[in-house]
């Protein structure tokens, strides 16, 4: 009987089932529904009152400075700079600032090879992390237009112009850019599916004037948007737009501002990178509260970001909560897809090349490294052990 077991394992097994649900299967299906409608209307819009629907890129592009963080790069490097040089932008309304943040290889000897008339650098001596390299190069950047991307991410000719354009609109302080995955076998059917998954739930939330996070890889704002990062802030992309929200100013998502990147090769380097980014995530907890709560903006966070830090614990009560009431027949069925999960997560871990073979054979374990390391990040974010130092995963 549904009805067996002690009450308190009940209430929690349903709680959890219901917010599971709600963060992988519900949320997504209210916001394509709200999307549907706002979309409805804008087409609406059109058709009556023909105002075009698209942002068209300014007469008169403004100065723009790109800024890349980077620490050891020198694999990444020569790619880096020939995909910048092949940018369709003003060479004089453009300056690269390129920071080594106490890089130990070949990174600075190729940066001080570099002699194209937008480029600079800036050599720091000591590796003291992404968030106070950033610094030092907003500090230097001369332009009121920033840009930041990764030594790793390869912009598209036209991105740059994407991005920028919608700065025409004053109320505009952080565009973000799409980022699309290239990798192995396994990353592409891990961390590639899921990102598509991910870039689908941005597109509508941006057309909802939801956006909250932005890529690292490929996100502009004014100048005035950015707020000096501290030694622990992990995630910056998250950080900067949620200031530039709270300063009143619009935050947008372009699909056709298109940046390519390569994922981390297996499920355990982008367990790495997960457990940096869910360390910074608690951290920047404090500063999320002061969002608006009665906003569609809040009821994004709520359901796209807060639920995803806290599901590694709803996934732990739904098993004990199961587990302890495992005499009912349903409760024991229910019991038994949960194990056949961690079992197939399990699977993947052990035959990783074999499962590769599998169509969403491995997407069971890369879910399980992810939420594992959601609970690693909560653990360094309590014992105070979050690194402030960041390192390119393979």
């Amino acid at each position: 009987m549904m009805g067996s077991g002690p009450l308190w394992a009940r209430i929690l097994l349903w709680l959890c089932l219901f917010l599971v649900a709600y963060t992988y299967f519900l949320y997504p299906l209210l916001l394509f529904f709200f999307y549907a409608v706002a979309q409805l209307r804008r087409d609406w819009s059109y058709l009556t009152g023909r105002r075009n629907r698209r942002v068209s890129s300014p007469a008169d592009l403004p100065q723009v400075s790109v800024i890349i963080a980077a620490h050891n790069e020198q694999d990444c490097l020569p790619d880096k700079l020939d995909n910048l040089r092949q940018i369709d932008y003003p060479a004089e309304k453009l300056e690269v600032l390129f920071v080594s943040d106490g890089s130990t290889d070949r990174t600075n000897a190729l940066l001080q090879q570099a002699s194209d008339p937008w480029f600079h650098r800036l050599l720091l001596p000591e590796h003291k992390g992404k968030s106070n390299a950033l610094n030092e190069g907003v500090a230097r950047a001369r332009h009121a237009v920033l840009v930041f991307s990764d030594a790793g991410t390869r912009f598209a000719p036209d991105a740059l112009k994407n991005l920028v354009r919608h700065f025409a609109n004053p109320r505009v302080g952080v565009v973000c850019g799409a980022l699309q995955f290239r990798g192995s076998a396994e990353a592409m059917q891990t961390e590639g599916l899921y990102w598509r998954y991910e870039s689908v739930l941005r597109a509508m939330e941006s057309r909802l004037g939801a956006t909250l996070t932005a890529s690292g890889a490929i996100y502009a704002l004014r100048r005035e948007c950015y707020r000096h990062l501290g030694p622990d802030d992990l995630i910056e992309d998250f950080q900067i737009p949620v200031n530039a929200r709270l300063r009143g100013y619009e935050v947008v998502y372009d699909p056709e501002a298109v940046a390519l990147e390569s994922a981390a090769s297996t499920v355990s380097g982008e367990f790495t990178r997960r457990v940096r980014l869910a360390t910074g995530s608690y951290r920047a907890f404090g500063e999320l509260a002061r969002l608006p709560v009665f906003s569609f903006t809040f009821w994004a966070f709520v359901s796209h970001k807060l639920l995803r830090w806290i599901l590694p614990f709803l996934l732990i009560g739904l098993l004990v909560s199961n587990a302890c009431l495992w005499q009912a027949p349903a409760y024991r069925l229910a019991l038994a897809v949960q194990l056949c999960f961690y079992l197939w997560a399990g699977l993947g871990f052990v035959f990783r090349s074999q499962m590769q073979r599998v169509r969403y054979g491995l997407v069971g374990y890369f879910l399980v490294a992810i939420h594992l390391a959601f609970l690693v990040g909560f653990w360094r974010f309590v014992s105070g052990r979050g690194a402030t130092t960041w390192q390119r995963v393979h």
